[in-house]
């Protein structure tokens, strides 16, 4: 279905969904449903649906006991493995942790689980759709409107958690660009394709966690609409080799995310 290692899903866990709907359809265009999707077996799980008709991931609103044990808005990606209990095994192995143990869905085999600096994210054996043996996630895309275009990992130990995806996930690190006292930043290759970067977390600053940029038409005209509907942006808009330009912000409930794309007017 997708190349192991590969980022085939992502989904944004969030205190209002409703509201999430409202932002990101605002700031990326996505059209988010206005309510739960019946099939989800009970949960409050929502499709991030693309103006092409297709699916740029997931809504899962956090339930109480989830916030009790300390879940927090916060975007998750999905990493492709072909046996989900022998990756969670060789993770654990190698110091990471399990989150939420493998839970056998209609899509496939899914658990949360942590890199060993605890950055958390999924592993899964997805199943194709029904007579597409061949489906390949397109949800991540280095040029396709709407799609998560970079993953970007602010690392505590920034050796240890590249040593963690080359082994377990097939990333390669080819090419660093220097960032001066910021220290390197190191490109992710996997797949042929450059899907993002790893670099050093600055000192003080709070848990890691993967960020993803989402591809914009215009960053002025995201950022506006970021500010316009309650989010907040951090930094940016900032121009990054390529001549793209980039905006970090979090939206209405604190999950923080990135937008890349022309400057826009």
């Amino acid at each position: 279905m997708s190349t192991t290692g590969s980022f085939i899903w992502y989904e944004l866990m969030t205190s209002d969904a409703t509201a999430a709907a409202k932002f990101y359809g605002a700031v990326v265009g996505w059209k988010i449903a206005d309510r739960a999707d019946p099939q989800a077996g009970g949960q409050d799980y929502r499709m991030i649906g693309r103006s092409d008709g297709g699916f740029s991931g997931g809504v899962l609103t956090l339930t109480h006991d989830m916030v009790q044990h300390g879940a927090r808005p916060t975007w998750l990606g999905y990493l492709h493995v072909r046996n989900v209990d022998a990756a969670v095994a060789a993770i654990e192995a190698d110091g990471g942790r399990t989150l939420m143990p493998k839970k056998d869905l209609p899509v496939g085999a899914i658990a949360m689980v942590t890199d060993p600096m605890g950055t958390p994210f999924y592993v899964m054996d997805p199943i194709p759709p029904p007579g597409k043996p061949a489906a390949r996630s397109d949800i991540f895309d280095v040029a396709a409107p709407e799609r998560v275009r970079w993953n970007e990992l602010a690392s505590p130990d920034l050796a240890r958690a590249k040593a963690f995806y080359v082994k377990h996930f097939g990333f390669a690190f080819n090419e660093v660009m220097p960032m001066g006292a910021m220290g390197d930043y190191c490109f992710i290759d996997h797949g042929g394709l450059r899907i993002g970067a790893i670099m050093q977390q600055p000192a003080g600053s709070p848990g890691a966690a993967w960020l993803f940029y989402f591809s914009v038409a215009s960053i002025a005209a995201a950022k506006a609409a970021i500010e316009r509907n309650g989010g907040k942006v951090m930094r940016g808009p900032q121009v990054v080799p390529g001549g793209d330009w980039i905006v970090i912000a979090t939206d209405p409930e604190g999950a923080a995310f990135g937008v890349v794309g022309p400057k826009g007017e």
